[in-house]
């Protein structure tokens, strides 16, 4: 935004005001902040007055529209001048351009101004065949009209044209206009996306081969019912060259829509070339193109849905609740390299590392049993967490042994390490431990994950830790604004710890870009820890605008001022004071009196710029400061009679914990390196409609087996107690019958048995 006026269009103004049922004043206020260069979370958190409460998505959502309703009044200007300097821009035409309130309904009235390649209309034009074609097309001319014209036109040239070249010019010519006119391509748009089919088949040189795509070797689905996972997981076979598809909408829909555009009067005499016309029309000219739109349209609603649904999984994800600060031993699992491990201090700083043997090839349990009771013993230790990677098992197995025969009060837990190697070979790693080898990076990022997951993950590219499907064939830039956004939101709304973050989480903070993150921690390295907030404004660069925007996320556990390790803003000090004051007591005295806190009468320090919304942030901090939006911390138990997928057993109970949540169903780690999925139906015995209503990433989760597929490394869980009384009648099917539904479906659209049915279609890829 950085560059723009702070002061929205009023035009835009206007429209926005008429579209959301928010106060005018609170829209154009919520603008205005957002084009002086605010950030969405200071906004939201500090200026709830101006917003009317506004919350983040709320307001992203608006600024996204302004820029949308901006760019449309841009590519409007530009059509408008372009017509004109073509000579062509009429009073009807510019009315018509100014009223439109769509990018489609823009660019379909450019469409015949909008300079193209030499076109077979363009030939016939320029043999000067237009006025005919006008008069068939209008359907005006009578045949001794047209003879006459004809006669005319003949007898003006030095050579005449043969017929047939004359009628097949105006036909090229009626064509054009016919597929260019908007009214039309409006109605055939419609048309299709509402009675159309899109259509996936395998190529015939794979028709016998089984793959990731067999589901839809076979596929026809209506256009506008699609779903989004579906047409993106189409969309890679067709790339992968397995699929062919194709749109698809049936002859006789169009042929009339078209005549009932085109053919209004009973009685012409060149009908029957009009005809023509329009269903070459149609075949050459509307057909690829509103397909190639509808293709378009397909890939844009996939994007959207599938970036909101991995922004989600991440936002849960980073609020995953932390461990804690407390001295962390991280083993980093291996079989042939050895399991690389580090001691982590409660700040997150590595102590040591090394590495031991506890599985096979090697197997010295003895030797690693010593180490690792020595490093628990040296630092007190309070928990051993594994990366979930190969050999998290064996190791984690060789741990309980090992804590159970010494009576360790020490605890152990398997870590989620998803993008633990991407952050081991990054820029950030090797600048925060550029003597270490990467596994042993990856140890400290698997213990550090354990004691914070936001601040860990922060440091690793979001598209790396694994929030959904189908990451890479989404459109990257929208994929990697909403992340950010996403990213940028937990982190303010969590807060920051200022002595402590690395550069990489102060990069997310409110008005803190990466060159002022690491100048920040050059200077906290250089001049020892900040005691104040007000100690920022001497690292260089860190200005009056950045203070205001980034001061009431950043938090200073040990600072002078009380307020310093509070979410309270600056600018608000002196209400507090005021409220400490109308006590007799002191600002520090006053933090967390609930009996004093009780006494005060707030309304005696509304004013205009501080209403009812600021005071109540105020006063829920004062209750409990510096507070942790995030849940509690829950481990998960797995099964220690489950170690790989031969363990697991039709209608086996177990603890799992999601790990992704998709349009169609979670997938759940039960501990055996392999996810197994909870398909939408089987999430409750309730009717589902979206998953993330069911649960959420990072959840703790009991689950049933319902079919376990060796070969294929495939399992079907269901989180719908089968013992449960309490089950819906509608839902509660045996699993005979859900067997027997799905043959059916199988039958149908000859797809493969059992767990290709579940797996490929609510996994796909």
């Amino acid at each position: 935004m950085e560059g723009k006026s702070s002061t929205p269009n009023p035009k835009l103004l206007q429209r926005l005001q008429t579209e959301y049922d928010y106060r005018p004043d609170h829209i154009q206020n919520t603008l205005s902040l957002l084009l002086a260069d605010n950030t969405i979370p200071f906004v939201a958190r500090y200026r709830k007055e101006q917003t009317g409460n506004l919350d983040e998505v709320q307001i992203a959502n608006l600024l996204d529209r302004y820029e949308y309703l901006k760019e449309l009044e841009d590519r409007r200007e530009t059509i408008l001048n372009s017509i004109r300097e073509q000579e062509k821009l009429t009073k009807e035409l510019e009315k018509k351009i100014n009223a439109v309130q769509t990018k489609q309904e823009l660019e379909d009235l450019y469409l015949p101004y909008k300079p193209k390649r030499r076109t077979r209309a363009m030939i016939a034009r320029e043999k000067g065949l237009e006025p005919l074609a006008q008069l068939v097309l209008e359907e005006q001319g009578d045949r001794n009209q047209i003879n006459n014209w004809l006669g005319e036109f003949q007898a003006g040239l030095s050579s005449p044209l043969p017929s047939d070249e004359i009628w097949q010019g105006v036909r090229d010519i009626c064509a054009e206009k016919v597929a260019e006119d908007a009214q039309t391509r409006a109605r055939i748009r419609q048309l299709t996306f509402q009675q159309g089919k899109f259509v996936s088949e395998v190529k015939q040189e794979f028709k016998e081969t089984t793959s990731k795509f067999e589901m839809y070797y076979e596929f026809s689905e209506n256009i506008s019912k699609i779903q989004p996972h579906r047409y993106l997981a189409i969309r890679r076979g067709e790339k992968e060259k397995i699929l062919q598809t194709r749109v698809q909408v049936h002859e006789g829909l169009t042929e009339s829509t078209l005549q009932e555009i085109w053919l209004t009067k009973a009685n012409v005499d060149f009908r029957k070339e009009l005809q023509i016309a329009l269903s070459d029309a149609y075949d050459r000219l509307l057909a690829p193109s509103i397909e190639t739109e509808i293709r378009q349209k397909l890939k844009q609603q996939a994007d959207e849905s599938s970036i909101e649904l991995f922004s989600k999984n991440l936002r849960q994800l980073l609020m995953q609740p932390p461990g804690g600060s407390r001295v962390v031993i991280g083993l980093d699992p291996g079989f042939r390299t050895g399991t690389k491990w580090v001691v982590i201090d409660h700040t997150g700083r590595l102590h040591r590392n090394g590495v031991i043997y506890p599985v096979e090839p090697q197997r010295q349990v003895e030797a690693s049993k010593r180490t690792l009771l020595g490093l628990i013993e040296r630092y007190q230790a309070e928990i051993v967490v594994v990366g979930n990677g190969t050999g998290s098992r064996e190791v984690s197995q060789f741990l309980k042994e090992f804590i159970k025969d010494l009576e360790l009060k020490v605890r152990h837990l398997v870590v989620n390490e998803s993008g633990a190697s991407v952050y081991s070979a990054s820029e950030v790693a090797r600048k925060e431990f550029p003597d270490l080898d990467l596994t042993v990076r990856g140890a400290v990022s698997i213990a550090r994950r354990y004691q914070d997951p936001l601040a860990e993950l922060v440091k690793i590219d979001p598209k790396s830790i694994g929030v959904g499907q189908y990451q890479h064939d989404v459109n990257q830039k929208q994929l990697k604004q909403s992340l950010d956004r996403t990213v940028e939101s937990c982190v303010n709304q969590v807060g920051v710890e200022l002595n402590q973050a690395s550069a990489a989480l102060l990069s997310y903070v409110s008005g803190v870009t990466k060159s002022l993150a690491a100048r920040i921690v050059s200077y906290r390295d250089e001049n020892g820890p900040f005691r104040s907030r007000q100690d920022l404004m001497h690292v260089t660069g860190f200005g009056k605008k950045a203070f205001e925007q980034a001061a009431g996320f950043l938090r200073i556990r040990n600072a002078e001022h009380p307020l310093d390790r509070s979410a309270v803003h600056p600018e608000r000090y002196s209400i507090v004071e005021q409220m400490a004051a109308s006590q007799e007591l002191l600002v520090g005295d006053l933090i967390g009196n609930q009996d004093a806190l009780e006494n005060i009468q707030f309304q005696e320090f509304v004013s205009e710029e501080i209403g009812r919304y600021t005071l109540n942030d105020i006063l829920e901090e004062l209750k409990k400061p510096g507070r942790d939006p995030r849940d509690d911390h829950q481990e998960v138990q797995f099964s220690e009679t489950v170690q790989d997928m031969k363990d697991i057993q039709v209608g086996m109970h177990l603890q799992g914990v999601v790990t992704n949540i998709t349009h169609f169903g979670a997938f759940v780690d039960i501990g055996v390196h392999q996810d197994g999925l909870v398909h939408i139906s089987q999430m409750s015995s309730q009717f589902v409609r979206d998953p993330l209503e069911a649960c959420s990433v990072g959840q703790r989760v009991e689950v049933w087996v319902l079919e376990v597929d060796n070969q294929r490394k495939r399992i079907a869980l269901s989180m719908r107690n089968p013992d449960s009384k309490n089950l819906d009648r509608n839902s509660s099917k045996t699993l005979v019958q859900k067997k027997n539904k799905l043959a059916k479906q199988q039958s149908r659209q000859k797809q493969s048995t059992g767990m290709d049915q579940l797996t490929e279609k609510f996994r796909s890829l």
